[in-house]
């Protein structure tokens, strides 16, 4: 009687079941080295960003012999009368002019009117302002508070270092740094009640080397608490460095209230924190891209904000 072996076909489950393992290690393995070539490329997107706005800055004061203001406030904060700021004033060069050019300066920044191209200019998306790391890139919101609390704005990802505050005072306040030993606590990018009151660069006596000018903030939770850049009223698009607050470099507006400290909320309204690991991304006046660790002596930041103070900054 003849027989015929059957020649087996496939795979057993048992074989399947090891492939499917192997497959399932090999991704485990390549996967967090995907996602950080990929948050790599981010951070270096990021950091053109803030190169192209640091050109955009120096081409501002170039052409103005001062650097904008961070904001301009007609009268004491916080009213309703915002009127432009850093982020508008640049525009032209970071090769926004049409933007720009239909900004309205003679209406406030919150004007409800539909007569005007602030309503337009304010929802607009500016790619050279959005961190791609930022998880709140590419939104329109409504802002917490202020006279633009109703108004849709676009969000973005940087604020201008108005200066260094301990939590009871801040730069967008136009007063704020002009009382006592607050004066030597200003940045170069502060509210002003005109353009007169903006910085040279021969004000920067502390050195355009240690001096911030822009840094990154964006928050998890509370996103109407993050940055919006066209929006003008108070720290929107400004913040301060704090020189005794850690809790003020966390990209988590609910947990920086959470944690408490001077200034309760107000020093979380105006604070810096990224997505990347490990710390932020800051220009400095000198137009160089730091990234600064979210570890770094408290006393060295704050040195870093003002722009006159006489501190000695070492490494950082």
């Amino acid at each position: 009687m003849n027989t015929r072996t059957r020649l087996r076909k496939g795979f057993t489950l048992i074989e399947l079941l090891v492939v499917i393992a192997i497959i399932a290690v090999l991704i485990a393995l390549l996967l967090p080295a995907v996602q950080q070539a990929r948050e790599a490329a981010r951070r270096s997107q990021c950091k053109n960003n803030l190169k192209q706005i640091g050109l955009g800055l120096h081409n501002y004061h170039d052409t103005f012999n001062s650097f904008p203001p961070g904001g301009v406030t007609m009268g004491n904060c916080c009213g309703t009368r915002s009127g432009t700021n850093w982020a508008i004033s640049i525009l032209p060069y970071v090769e926004q002019a049409p933007l720009y050019n239909m900004y309205d300066f003679n209406s406030f920044n919150e004007d409800p009117g539909l007569n005007n191209g602030n309503q337009f200019v304010r929802e607009q998306i500016v790619p050279v302002y959005n961190c791609p790391s930022d998880i709140n890139v590419g939104r329109r919101e409504r802002p917490e508070s202020g006279p633009g609390a109703n108004l849709q704005y676009a969000m973005s990802s940087y604020r201008a270092v108005m200066g260094t505050s301990d939590g009871n005072g801040w730069q967008d306040n136009r007063d704020n740094f002009n009382t006592g030993n607050r004066r030597a606590l200003k940045g170069a990018l502060h509210t002003v009640s005109d353009i007169s009151g903006t910085e040279q660069m021969r004000d920067i006596i502390d050195g355009t080397s240690t001096t911030l000018m822009i840094g990154e903030y964006s928050t998890k939770t509370r996103p109407r608490r993050g940055t919006f850049w066209a929006y003008t009223y108070t720290s929107y698009s400004l913040s301060s460095v704090h020189n005794n607050q850690s809790r003020t470099l966390i990209s988590d507006y609910d947990r920086c209230v959470a944690i408490g400290g001077p200034g309760g909320s107000n020093s979380c309204k105006r604070a810096f924190g990224s997505f990347h690991v490990g710390g932020i991304q800051f220009l400095m006046a000198d137009g160089a891209v730091r990234f600064i660790s979210e570890n770094i002596d408290l006393n060295t930041l704050g040195g870093l904000g003002t722009i006159q103070n006489g501190e000695v900054i070492g490494e950082f």
